[in-house]
């Protein structure tokens, strides 16, 4: 079977992929260290993520999931710290995919230019597989069940004592706004990327959304001592869960892609979260000047959050830390994407995109009566009970 490959781009369309796509000339080289598992057959799909090439293969053994990343974005260490924390996650009874070792016990196989890993295709359906990141779940029933398996991941993430990661491309840390003074953890952060810290447009934008972000910084300072540390997915949109049927009633049976996991802490996973699913700023970039227009999902934010506290309450500071959290969740994110465009890709045009129209352009919504609207509800759904039947706005 022919499979073509074809990667979502940073504007929701369908584009040619960065990276080539996986063959089973490579895959059988890639096997002979892994004979328990087979011998490749047949690649059976082609992941549309444009970070790396991925896909599934079935092999005369069974099927699996194959990634393969340009040593530039994640060479063994780093993908270790991510194989690292999802050994932890399933010991701790997390339904995360098991990442198969090779014969030589490496889970993280370097060959040339490339990395690949090996992982478990997890039990259920990929529902969303063609769901974009800023694209809605189907029904609040599934927002629900997401913030389920948030909080159970956040359960099964407690006691696993791993450093914060090395500075590398694509993690969404939280570095800059958990400090005092973010502008000088923004020094520190360009300065520890040097595509970023000798490029003056990426300066100038950061410097912007500082400014349009610091009131909730301001806000959010007070309540940082009591949002203790936790390794987090950072990154849990529909697509990255997959799913037990294809109904409105579907529970997640298993959380997948954990490439920008890092050391941050439960409100800021959660609010990554609301920033993924519940606005959708594609709209945003097809009408700049019109943020009015972009959809506000809030009877699936207040699904997802209820789903999060039946199974892990906020405690008071949380839940007031929750708005601010959501507006300055994702310019960490940005900087590091604006990171892997100019230094991995070289792509000025795409690394604009993330340094001005995701950094700055975001910042600049939640400072816009849209924007206003979602904190707003955010606010209220803190100092009382989750109002019942919102509708979409």
């Amino acid at each position: 079977m022919s499979v073509t490959a074809k990667t979502h781009g940073m504007d929701g369309t369908l584009v040619s992929p960065d990276w080539p796509p996986l063959t089973l000339a490579e895959l059988r080289v890639l096997f002979a260290r892994f004979p328990a598992l087979g011998k490749p057959v047949e690649i059976l799909s082609v992941s549309p993520r444009p970070f790396s090439a991925a896909g599934i293969l079935a092999t005369t053994q069974g099927k699996v999931f194959i990634k393969r990343h340009h040593s530039s974005v994640r060479d063994e260490e780093g993908l270790l710290e991510e194989h690292r924390f999802l050994a932890h996650l399933l010991a701790a009874g997390a339904p995360v995919p098991r990442v198969f070792a090779a014969a030589s016990g490496h889970t993280a196989i370097e060959s040339g230019q490339w990395t690949y890993e090996v992982h478990q295709v997890p039990a259920g359906i990929d529902l969303y597989e063609d769901a974009i990141s800023w694209t809605p779940f189907r029904c609040a029933a599934h927002a629900h069940a997401a913030g389920q398996a948030l909080a159970r991941l956040h359960l099964a993430s407690q006691g696993f004592a791993a450093p914060r990661r090395k500075p590398r491309p694509l993690v969404a840390g939280f570095t800059i706004f958990a400090a005092r003074n973010p502008r000088a953890e923004l020094d520190r952060y360009l300065a520890a990327r040097p595509p970023l810290a000798t490029h003056t447009a990426v300066r100038q934008c950061a410097n912007q959304a500082l400014e349009l972000l610091a009131p909730f910084h301001a806000q959010l300072l007070p309540l940082l001592p009591a949002l203790p540390p936790l390794w987090t997915h950072n990154d849990l949109h529909a697509s990255n869960l997959f799913w037990s049927d294809g109904s409105d009633s579907a529970h997640a049976t298993a959380i997948i892609d954990f490439g920008l996991a890092d050391r941050t802490c439960a409100v800021y996973d959660l609010a990554l979260t609301i920033e993924r699913n519940i606005v959708e700023w594609l709209v945003l970039v097809q009408h700049p000047d019109h943020p009015d227009r972009v959809p506000i999902h809030l009877d699936h934010l207040y699904a997802l959050l209820s789903g999060y506290e039946s199974i892990r309450p906020l405690s008071q500071q949380e839940a007031a830390a929750l708005a601010p959290m959501t507006a300055l969740c994702h310019a960490e994110y940005a900087l590091s994407e604006a990171d892997y465009y100019l230094g991995v890709l070289h792509s000025e045009e795409y690394a604009r995109m993330a340094y001005d129209d995701y950094l700055v352009g975001h910042a600049r919504w939640f400072r816009s009566p849209a924007g206003e609207k979602l904190l707003h509800a955010l606010e209220q759904r803190a100092t009382s009970a989750c109002p019942a039947g919102a509708a979409t706005q």
